[in-house]
């Protein structure tokens, strides 16, 4: 991002963490219940914001523990700040966390952080029980550094460590972890998982063209007779772990599926690496892949997916972790359906579709501690269309937005839960910046609706001021698609709620936009920030616990034109505004 500097004084959130807000108040969080009939003929009740989970979090500051509670935090660098709910519990060797069971479970996946260049495990005890289970922690996929981008500072604090705990347990059972080094422990997931699945008829077997399930050998070669054998049927990946040495390419017309994706295990950096597009569809479903990527190298291809799956493919039930990211999209992957998968530790973005997407479905996944936007649709080369956004939770991304929409026609992004952004983005931004040419800006209808962002905004330092947690953003070309904006809720923003912005400083119109039915909670400045020329209404947008007031509208650079803010109804609580435009409001306490 290039520098927006003016005459402000940047801010700092010193805020708490509101409980309104479930997470907070209970100590769960990340759960999206699916919607139940109501009696008679009553309608069904609406369903929350995000992906339906297969798994349950606990925070580790509502657990047991003999450790010492940090946090809440916004300032980027700080683990705080990255960790969920923006607090953690820092143990020291021999010190312990102990979490009750909201449902039951035989597994759990923990989100940690140790010191830099340490690594050790921690001792798994079941009510009171020391048991054989040890979960791996170590600093090897932390502490990135991004130089080139400005602004950025050591970050990537946290990653996730998994295993099945050999039995299954009850609601109301008692699982504690002892450090062996100093740890700190955000949140666990706890989930019950299923026995692994059994091969599908007539699939080829990988194990079948020699692939090694003992992860010793090198079992790229017969990953590729497998997938040539196959052509137009399914590759079977059985229970076990598999290295692969090498990418793989030329997979076209055919499915690869494994036993589940705790059970079926590939440890691969580079999955797919193909530019040419496939004629038939490719499948991609139930079996994880783990890489060792330790840094961003933006010219390497260190992706679960890099380049095109091919129209009317389909990805569902993967576990993607330790690489750089998850699925970067170019070619044709039109009508492609991306569902029910776990994006977790990407040093860059966990998902882009960067051209020729049209008729995307994202939805239902779930990604924690990305690198970069966690979704990202970008229209370089060619416009992105009528692609959608669906149902995700998106939980820490580290660097850049949650959601961020660059460029392209009728886009939908729909009832996603986005928690906890901390560097250098917001929630949700829907933008015009086009980082390299040739680019294609928004136009049609952009469609962002139900979406609910807690914790969302991240304070700029090239900017020195911070950005909200919606932000719509004509960065490089002023914005004349129409950008629908409805049902929106935001929580505990440590700064605003939403932003109108030209993040180049070159004051270029934001227009056409409405913003219907919003709820707002808590924020550390301003329910709306506008710092370009342009035009927006707002209805129905009801604010509460409001830091300072309820709009800063100041377009930049200065004699560049007014920002209308037009009341179109039903608004209240936030009818004040800041009246110094050579500041910045300092974030209330």
């Amino acid at each position: 991002m290039n520098p927006h500097i003016r005459n402000t004084t940047p801010g700092r959130a010193t805020l708490s963490i509101a409980t309104a807000v479930a997470v907070a108040a209970t100590g769960l969080a990340l759960v999206a219940p699916t919607a139940t009939a109501g009696p008679s003929s009553e309608a069904a009740a609406p369903r929350a914001a995000g992906a339906v989970l297969p798994f349950t979090s606990v925070e580790a500051e509502s657990a047991t523990t003999d450790g010492t509670a940090i946090g809440p935090d916004h300032t980027q660098g700080t683990l705080a700040s990255e960790s969920s709910g923006r607090r953690a519990v820092q143990l020291a060797p021999g010190q312990s966390v102990e979490f009750t069971l909201p449902a039951a479970a035989n597994a759990v996946n923990l989100a940690y952080s140790v010191p830099d260049g340490r690594s050790g495990t921690l001792a798994v005890y079941i009510d009171g029980e020391k048991t054989d289970t040890t979960l791996a922690v170590t600093s090897r996929y932390s502490y990135i550094d991004t130089p080139w981008i400005a602004g950025s500072k050591t970050h990537h604090l946290l990653d996730n460590t998994r295993a099945l705990l050999g039995r299954d347990l009850s609601a109301g059972a008692r699982v504690k972890f002892e450090a062996s080094v100093p740890t700190a422990i955000d949140v666990a997931d706890f989930e019950q998982v299923a026995g692994p699945a059994g091969a599908p008829s007539g699939a080829v077997s990988v194990v079948d063209k020699g692939a090694d399930p003992s992860g010793q050998g090198d079992s790229t070669q017969a990953f590729r007779e497998a997938i040539a054998a196959a052509k137009g049927g399914v590759v079977w990946i059985p229970p076990g772990e598999f290295k692969l040495t090498q990418s793989l390419s030329g997979v076209d017309d055919v499915e690869l599926r494994g036993a589940g994706n705790w059970h079926s295990v590939v440890r691969s950096s580079r999955f797919i690496d193909q530019s040419n597009v496939p004629t038939g569809k490719v499948g991609l479903h139930d079996f994880a892949v783990i890489g060792e990527v330790t840094e961003r190298v933006d010219s390497n291809p260190d992706n679960f997916v890099n380049g095109s799956l091919g129209p009317d493919s389909r990805v569902s039930g993967m576990w993607l972790q330790h690489l750089k990211v998850g699925l970067w999209l170019t070619g044709n992957n039109n009508n492609l359906v991306v569902e029910k998968n776990r994006i977790l530790d990407m040093t860059a973005d966990g998902l882009n579709l960067n051209g020729t997407a049209n008729g995307v479905q994202v939805r239902e996944n779930f990604l924690r501690n990305t690198g970069d936007d966690s979704l990202a649709m970008w229209s370089l080369n060619t416009t992105n269309s009528s692609s959608t956004f669906a149902n995700n939770t998106v939980s820490q991304p580290n660097l850049a937005n949650g959601i961020a929409i660059y460029g392209g026609r009728d886009i939908t992004v729909k009832d996603n839960l986005v928690l906890d952004t901390n560097a250098l983005g917001s929630g949700i931004a829907i933008s015009n910046q086009k980082f390299m040419d040739p680019f294609f800006p928004l136009a049609g209808t952009i469609t962002v609706s139900g979406n609910t962002l807690v914790r969302t905004g991240a304070m700029n330092p090239n900017w020195q001021h911070p950005m909200g947690a919606l932000r719509v953003d004509s960065y490089d070309s002023a914005i004349e698609a129409n950008v629908s904006i409805t049902g929106t809720t935001v929580t505990d923003s440590p700064y605003s709620a939403f932003e109108f912005v030209s993040g180049g400083g070159t004051g270029k119109a934001v227009r056409n936009v409405t913003v219907d039915g919003a709820s707002v909670d808590g924020v550390g400045t301003v329910v709306v920030q506008a710092e370009t020329p342009g035009a927006v209404t707002f209805r129905g947008v009801t604010a509460k616990d409001v830091g300072v007031a309820g709009t800063y509208n100041c377009p930049y650079p200065a004699g560049s034109g007014t920002f209308e803010i037009t009341d179109g109804g039903g608004n209240s609580g936030w009818d004040t505004a800041w009246d110094d435009c050579a500041t910045w409001p300092e974030p209330a306490e």
